[in-house]
């Protein structure tokens, strides 16, 4: 599932292959953007901000996210795609490289100076990052479930559900816990720690074992016993309206 931490990578992936150069041929497979040529103009900037990503290319703003099935891929001229050309939805090209974004939930075209990401909180990955901000936006509503604040782009950017439920379970906190009642600062930098540990890694690891199936303690594991108890982990859902429900994960023996 994109997160910060996958984002992240993917800025990194395209700032070395497009990052100062010139571009070649562009193609917007989205209607908005289907008659737009930035060929000619020179990449000035990639990098991630939360779950965003931003190519900067003179005046303008190249935003995408990934929502859940996006990807960045970068290839050479006489590779193969990986995914179907039909997923396409951006191809930009260099002398010597093709970056295409396949599935993307948002592309768009914005003003540099107005990429509309001003509402983010802190980035977890940013050079900016601010622990007492994020602190302070987390718990401006003391009765919010920590799940949701946790999940609140506007408060902290990067996180996602993976995340948020592996955070739960390593602070001991129930999702539904009232943040309020919390050592925020601790959480949050708990959490930061975990996302800087996992982004050079191809997969996410919040145990002590990378081996497959042992890297998560309660994410996608529901009806499973807790590797700490043994207690069965129970799934539920919460979110602010029916439309934006997501999953939870909890034991009940260790997060309270």
């Amino acid at each position: 599932m994109p997160e910060g931490d996958t984002v992240w990578r993917a800025a990194r992936r395209l700032r070395e292959a497009l990052e100062g150069r010139e571009l070649t041929r562009t193609d917007f497979r989205v209607p908005a953007h289907a008659t737009l040529d930035l060929s000619g103009q020179t990449v000035d900037e990639v990098l991630s901000r939360g779950k965003h990503l931003l190519i900067r290319v003179g005046e303008q703003s190249i935003h995408t996210h990934l929502k859940m099935e996006g990807v960045w891929h970068v290839y050479a001229h006489d590779e193969s795609w990986r995914r179907p050309a039909h997923q396409a939805r951006i191809v930009l090209e260099t002398t010597d490289r093709q970056a295409v974004g396949f599935a993307l939930g948002i592309t768009e075209v914005v003003p540099r100076h107005d990429e509309g990401l001003d509402y983010l909180g802190p980035d977890l990955l940013g050079p900016d990052w601010n622990l007492d901000e994020a602190v302070r936006r987390v718990t401006s509503d003391p009765q919010r479930p920590v799940f949701l604040a946790l999940h609140d782009q506007s408060s902290v950017a990067g996180f996602g559900n993976e995340y948020v439920n592996e955070i739960c379970f390593l602070s001991g906190l129930l999702p539904t816990r009232p943040v309020g009642e919390i050592d925020a600062a601790k959480v949050i930098d708990r959490g930061r720690r975990t996302i800087l540990v996992n982004r050079d890694r191809p997969g996410r690891v919040f145990t002590s074992s990378t081996r497959p199936g042992q890297t998560h303690w309660v994410y996608s594991r529901d009806r499973k016993p807790c590797r700490r108890c043994g207690t069965a982990i129970k799934r539920g859902e919460l979110g602010t309206v029916a439309t934006q429900m997501r999953n939870t994960f909890w034991c009940p023996h260790c997060q309270t």
